[in-house]
């Protein structure tokens, strides 16, 4: 019988860190190895938008190198893990089930949302691994409902894996060093966050455009905290399980739900 698994929000920073030490590289590391291995993973990963929530059915997707400006080897990386159509097709069903009408897709790969954190985590690629995206121009309120949809594979041994960035000002994020000191407005934005899951505060949280320290600023647009909502919505009690920066701008703080 499986094991429950918990839902996890990583702040995925930039692709470079597969290959950058840095603290929140070994504790991804670390994390997949206190997990263990889940019967297959759902990632909600920033980097794939839609109009309608769409979920991979490929059976061997390939790596997408989304980006561009880093070294040259991370285009040359591979992350084989294999797809789960059935996986995939469960993933409908339970959106459809609460009146969330998803989209199949067919031929789209796993983008660095994905697999750059899941390359630290699960470095032999085998788990059977599964996208789905985010819809932008939606709410919180909606991705919450995305997440508690989801909730019943965290049973059925799942790891629902939520990536994004707990703060993503790219425009203070070029020009400064990997280890540069944490910006204030990042700080702060990072450590409300943190008190609103650990407190329960979920009103809160799902305003937190109102609500939240200079919000805007930290999400100057909404996608890389969307899979935070998404794991939110799984349900369980939250807490933080890592704290750190990258260039100053970047939270990389992860959370938990168990």
């Amino acid at each position: 019988m499986n094991r429950k698994f918990p839902a996890l929000f990583v702040s995925h920073g930039a692709p470079s860190m597969v290959i950058e030490p840095c603290p929140t590289r070994s504790f991804l590391v670390q994390l997949g190895q206190e997990l263990g291995t889940p019967a297959g993973i759902v990632c909600v990963s920033a980097h794939w938008t839609t109009a309608k929530p769409r979920v991979t059915l490929h059976p061997h997707p390939p790596t997408i190198h989304d980006f561009g400006g880093f070294a040259e080897e991370l285009h040359h990386m591979e992350y084989p893990a294999p797809g789960d159509p059935q996986l995939g097709r469960r993933v409908l069903a339970l959106l459809e089930a609460r009146g969330l009408n998803g989209e199949p897709d067919p031929v789209r790969g796993y983008d660095h949302g994905a697999w750059s954190p899941l390359m630290l985590m699960y470095p032999q690629a085998e788990v059977p691994l599964v996208q789905l995206s985010v819809q932008p121009h939606r709410g919180p309120e909606y991705h919450l409902e995305l997440g508690r949809a989801l909730a019943p594979l965290r049973e059925e041994g799942i790891l629902i894996l939520a990536s994004g960035s707990t703060t993503h000002n790219l425009a203070d994020f070029f020009g400064r060093s990997l280890d540069a000191a944490p910006l204030h407005y990042a700080r702060e934005f990072a450590e409300w966050l943190k008190e609103g899951v650990e407190a329960g505060r979920l009103e809160e949280l799902l305003a937190y455009q109102e609500r939240a320290p200079q919000a805007n600023r930290n999400h100057p647009t909404p996608e890389h905290l969307l899979p935070f909502y998404v794991a939110l919505g799984t349900g369980g009690a939250g807490r933080q399980i890592h704290d750190a920066y990258t260039y100053g701008a970047l939270s990389m703080a992860a959370f938990r739900w168990d």
